[in-house]
């Protein structure tokens, strides 16, 4: 188990959203393994209710109840984790943030809090797992694993994301954009009202928050990311106080720029000859291939190799004819690089 500071929330709750329903029921069950925190005991979690219909970008709060024992003296709030068991919607998973002791002691206490549902839940999710602390957005964590209760989650209207990044492909050197559209799945048109979004990059994709940004009221938002920015993870998120209600994380797409030069022009037939190149923005392990033309039109596989850590690498020609043999390396597409060639190059075979 890590432990961290606390997470800064933003308020998720949008105004002019559609209303909710709830229906009552409360549920609870034990902890059925040993906790990897030997101080926590989970005696049992409850939810204040088994059903909810949430529409749009609201998020319904739902009681969660966890009784337990912590023995280690110190004060510590509960997290209580939840994951997707059915259902079709796009969020995987839940968190009842930091719930607070509200009764009893450390060795026999009630630590009460809400799950904040999104729409996005759409399905049924289960508690798993409690984890003592503050988390910390990123840390590997082990929860207490719980065979807890469930809550089956109606989503209507649920919100999507479309994203663009401008130029599609971007240019090593080049600034970008990305722009974002939200709307309403099931109409396919906007909100009409304007919506907060993150859309950053880096570390605030993953660990901290950012102050977001809103969409006009067609829910579009144009963000502008320096050059540097393509080569780390990018995202557009909905935030909500401890999971996104919706996101969209991507490393922007990079164009396939190869260089490769024999390191002999002139050698006899049949010798090896390496051809050393290398591929812009260092696509480790990625293939690159040698071709040799034969006839006027036709590139066949001549040898093959992979990139390394600094982006170099090798590839070895062997030219069988006399006179010159032309060469080139091709980069097919690999992961987020597209696919690209070396220019032509000759190696003259001699006697």
């Amino acid at each position: 188990m890590k432990t961290g500071r606390g997470l800064a929330a933003i308020g998720s709750a949008l105004l002019g959203m559609a209303a909710l329903l709830v229906a009552p029921s409360a549920t609870a069950a034990p902890a059925t393994a040993e906790s990897p925190d030997p101080n926590l005991t989970v005696k049992s979690v409850t939810l204040g209710r088994s059903t909810v219909l949430v529409s749009g970008l609201n998020r319904v709060a739902v009681g969660v109840t966890v009784k337990a024992s912590y023995k280690s003296g110190t004060e510590t709030p509960l997290n209580v984790f939840f994951k997707r068991t059915g259902g079709v919607g796009p969020l995987q998973h839940m968190i009842a943030g930091e719930l607070k002791r509200t009764g009893g002691t450390l060795n026999d206490g009630t630590w009460t809090g809400t799950v904040d549902v999104p729409s996005t839940a759409n399905g049924t999710f289960k508690v798993y797992g409690v984890l003592p602390g503050y988390m910390l957005p990123g840390d590997m964590t082990t929860e207490t694993p719980v065979d807890g209760p469930s809550i089956a989650v109606t989503g209507v209207h649920l919100p999507k994301l479309a994203v663009q990044v401008i130029p599609r492909v971007v240019p090593f050197g080049s600034a970008y954009q990305v722009k974002a559209v939200i709307y309403d799945s099931a109409t396919g048109k906007p909100y009409g009202v304007r919506l907060p979004l993150q859309v950053v990059n880096d570390n605030l994709c993953v660990e901290y928050d950012a102050i977001p940004r809103y969409t006009d009221t067609a829910g579009v938002l144009i963000t502008t990311f320096p050059a540097a920015a393509a080569d780390s993870l990018n995202c557009v998120r909905v935030r909500g106080r401890y999971f996104d209600t919706i996101a969209r994380f991507f490393f922007p797409l990079r164009p396939g720029i190869v260089a490769a030069t024999p390191s002999k022009t002139s050698v006899p037939v049949s010798t090896l000859v390496p051809v050393n190149g290398s591929v812009a923005g260092a696509p480790y392990r990625c293939p690159v291939l040698l071709q040799r033309l034969h006839g006027r039109t036709a590139w066949r596989l001549a040898n093959q190799s992979t990139v390394r850590q600094s982006g170099r690498f090798t590839v070895v020609a062997q030219p069988p004819n006399l006179g010159n043999n032309s060469y080139r390396v091709y980069f097919p597409t690999c992961d987020r690089f597209q696919a690209g060639y070396s220019r032509t190059f000759a190696i003259q075979g001699t006697r």
